[in-house]
């Protein structure tokens, strides 16, 4: 049967009508009259050269053929009313945004806090590219949320925020430190783009220099995430950033033995080319970013401040 000759108005009128065993009703359904629907499946009869219902006096009665196309035409309509859907919601996002971002940022920061975003702007699909922290900028990216210092060449760029730096470790190694210098006994992991943590931290608190260099150097993660997960299971200590470790803290999995913190001399901020600076999208999320970066600078003041009667770590 060619498509063009497919009769589906009376597939419609056939399938409403076997599902209520009734012309009537399927004419209720259907928003036509009762004729109308006998006559498409009297159409549809013709067209197949078979019977599909049996009509009594008052109640029909499917053939052995209706019965079996029945339940196949009815799955194929609820297929084709998905698949509109599923059309009618990419239309709906029209708009895609993808942004290059660190997978620990993007995980531990970013990814809780776009459920806000999505709901202000349900027709902005963001598309997260984890790239990571300091690689190249991908031209198919929107946008990217880097790690990093003034000037950016090439790019437009808005400083989000930056993190402390916090010593975390496992409550079994937080057990060993009973003072900054008890840390020469312990792994001291490293994140591999960021190699000044460690030195900054023990000058900081005050700690002899010539011991640092005596130190046995602990193992090097690619990303901070996996220096915390490292951490988390007793490997060591590692200077996280706080938004890192807010949960692990709170559940007691990690644990902030000494007060000192030390901010991260580099910030994260928003790039894109200049060719997408007017896209409205862009400009939305840009907007989003920067009232969350206020809002978590505001929350690491506040720690800051929480910290000042803490006695030192020296």
């Amino acid at each position: 049967m060619s498509r063009s000759f497919l009769p589906l108005n009376a597939l419609r009128a056939f399938e409403a009508s076997a599902r209520h065993v009734s012309f009537t009703a399927a004419a209720t359904e259907l928003g036509v009259s009762q004729a109308a629907v006998s006559r498409f499946v009297r159409i549809l009869e013709e067209n197949l050269g078979v019977k599909l219902f049996d009509r009594q006096r008052n109640r029909l009665e499917l053939t052995e053929v209706g019965a079996a196309l029945a339940p196949e035409l009815g799955a194929s309509f609820a297929r084709i009313e998905q698949l509109m859907l599923e059309t009618k919601k990419r239309g709906q996002k029209t708009n895609v945004l993808t942004v290059g971002i660190g997978p620990t940022l993007a995980a531990r920061w970013l990814i809780p806090r776009l459920g806000r975003f999505a709901s202000s702007h349900p027709h902005i699909e963001i598309r997260i590219a984890t790239g990571g922290a300091v690689a190249p900028f991908n031209e198919e990216w929107t946008c990217a949320v880097r790690l990093g210092q003034d000037p950016w060449p090439g790019f437009i760029a808005d400083r989000l925020f930056s993190m402390d730096l916090v010593l975390v470790c496992s409550p079994d190694v937080a057990r060993r430190l009973r003072r900054p210098a008890d840390l020469a006994n312990i792994s001291l992991l490293r994140v591999r783009h960021a190699p000044n943590d460690w030195s900054r931290w023990w000058l900081a608190a005050s700690l002899p220099t010539e011991t640092f260099a005596k130190l046995t150097p602990g193992p090097v993660f690619d990303y901070y995430g996996l220096a915390v997960q490292a951490a988390t299971d007793g490997l060591g200590a590692v200077l996280a950033m706080s938004a890192y470790v807010e949960a692990e803290l709170a559940a007691g999995r990690l644990i902030a033995p000494f007060p000192l913190s030390i901010p991260k001399i580099e910030a994260w901020y928003l790039i894109r080319r200049p060719t997408r600076e007017h896209d409205p999208s862009l400009q939305l999320f840009r907007n989003w970013l920067r009232e969350e970066s206020a809002m978590q600078e505001a929350s690491d003041e506040q720690a800051r401040r929480s910290k000042l009667g803490a006695p030192s770590a020296g």
